[in-house]
């Protein structure tokens, strides 16, 4: 638990300098790593440099660093060894890039979500949600470097002339509301048959058991996928879909605003086999909820809410309009981890390349959730106050210092002091218009790929 005299990052840090490993061993331990790679260490831990372990931390400080480039990951190895006095490696990042391409992905998918699974295990119970596990989820899109074999597997918009566009791949991301770690991630194509964001989501949605609730926009709202996560006692708090009709005048009334109502099981999709539809019941109860939603200077908008939480005396309607006003807390972790972190492009060249860097980007996210969590815990705070680029920043700086200071205790309260003065404002029901301020350069959009412009034509 975080309540334990040892914090997690205190007790990696004491047994990553007892045992001489590279510093990235205080966020992700031998053990964790071999737990997840299982018999998959067997194919890189016979080298004499990049085992297993060696180019799983080269790989976090990479994805860490400003640049995100071999040459400076290779380099803060070489800086490593010298200062141990193992001997510097070459500064060539062939060999590391080598070691990189043979990491097993499912055993990458693996570490991503055992890491995140038992940060979320050890939350105290004050970080529930009335006694409950809340998962989140939203879906963005990421491009990666412009080559055949990219293309090939994750193909560009149509719209785009060749070599004038990125392939393009579509990910949903599970997030835990009380830790924000990753839970769960699915990737696949932007475009084609079973691509949306919702095909994704069903996926993975086996992570959401009985007992937790589920909360997302419109987008995860269909009557299927509620019926679902229903059946196997899950709870669902979801935005209204767009296509169903409202009558507060029916159903079973709460007060004003707040009813039950029983939604029938709509036409068997094309994409659902007979049997499966003959398994789905015929109808589903669900809560109804109209929220308010006043932001000072802005007219008031109107939220409807669908949840199968149904006692009014546990889960309130005040409750449950808190909780959905939470939702946005998924945008900001996305926005973590694609702006902050510089997932937006990944640079890779091939399809499982990019896939495990993407994977090593959400396990470095996890690793600075997991020091949030540390550093809210000593403070009395939620993790959700403590600036995430703030902790990532203050984190980055440190951790070299491993080697140079002795006492652990008074690294880890520098550390965790540093994080938790980094803290963020409480601005729930923000208005975000997807508008850009900075205007853009005046050059004209690629019409044809750069090696076909003639010198002047452009």
């Amino acid at each position: 638990m975080f309540q334990s005299e040892l914090s997690s990052f205190r007790r990696r840090l004491i047994v990553a300098r007892q045992s001489g490993d590279l510093y990235f061993a205080s966020l992700l331990d031998r053990k964790t790593i071999a737990s997840a790679f299982g018999e998959a260490t067997g194919i890189l831990d016979s080298a004499r440099i990049y085992t297993t372990a060696v180019t799983l931390w080269v790989f976090l400080s990479q994805v860490l660093s400003v640049d995100h480039g071999c040459v400076s990951a290779v380099a803060k190895l070489i800086h490593y060894r010298c200062a141990r006095g193992l001997g510097r490696c070459s500064s060539k990042t062939g060999m590391y890039c080598i070691a990189r391409d043979k990491l097993d992905e499912s055993a990458m998918h693996r570490l991503v979500t055992k890491v995140g699974q038992d940060i979320d295990d050890q939350a105290p119970d004050d970080w529930l949600w009335l006694g409950h596990r809340v998962v989140t989820g939203d879906g963005t899109t990421i491009t990666m470097a412009d080559t055949p074999e990219n293309q090939a597997e994750y193909p560009q918009q149509r719209g785009q002339a060749v070599g004038c566009g990125f392939p393009i791949m579509r990910v949903v991301v599970l997030f835990a509301l009380s830790t924000g770690v990753v839970l769960e991630t699915a990737m696949g194509k932007y475009r084609g048959k079973l691509t949306a964001e919702v095909s994704l989501f069903r996926e993975v949605d086996q992570i959401i058991q009985e007992d937790d609730v589920f909360l997302a926009d419109r987008a995860y709202s269909s009557w299927f996928d509620m019926a679902r996560l229903m059946s196997r006692g899950a709870h669902v708090v979801v935005r209204k879909h767009q296509l169903r009709k409202s009558d507060f005048r029916t159903g079973i009334r709460y007060g004003q605003d707040d009813h039950t109502i029983h939604l029938d099981k709509p036409s068997r999709p094309d994409w659902m086999s007979d049997r499966e539809y003959a398994e789905y019941p015929d109808f589903i109860t669900i809560r109804e909820i109209k929220i308010r939603v006043d932001n000072q200077g802005f007219r008031t908008r109107e939220i409807i809410v669908h949840t199968s939480l149904l006692d009014d005396r546990d889960y309130s309607k005040d409750d449950i309009s808190a909780l959905f006003r939470r939702r946005w807390q998924a945008e900001l972790h996305l926005r973590s981890l694609k702006t902050i972190m510089q997932m937006d492009h990944l640079r890779c060249k091939r399809p499982h390349r990019v896939r495990n860097e993407l994977r090593a980007h959400m396990l470095a996210y996890n690793l600075i959730r997991q020091v949030m969590c540390d550093a809210a815990m000593s403070g009395k705070l939620q993790p959700w106050q403590v600036s995430f680029k703030g902790t990532m920043s203050t984190l980055v700086e440190l951790l070299p210092t491993l080697n140079v200071i002795s006492n652990v205790d008074e690294l880890c309260e520098v550390l965790f002091q540093s994080c938790r003065r980094q803290i963020v404002g409480n601005r729930p029901d923000r208005y975000e218009p997807r508008v850009l301020k900075r205007r853009a350069k005046g050059y004209k959009l690629m019409q044809k790929p750069r090696r076909d412009y003639k010198p002047g034509e452009a």
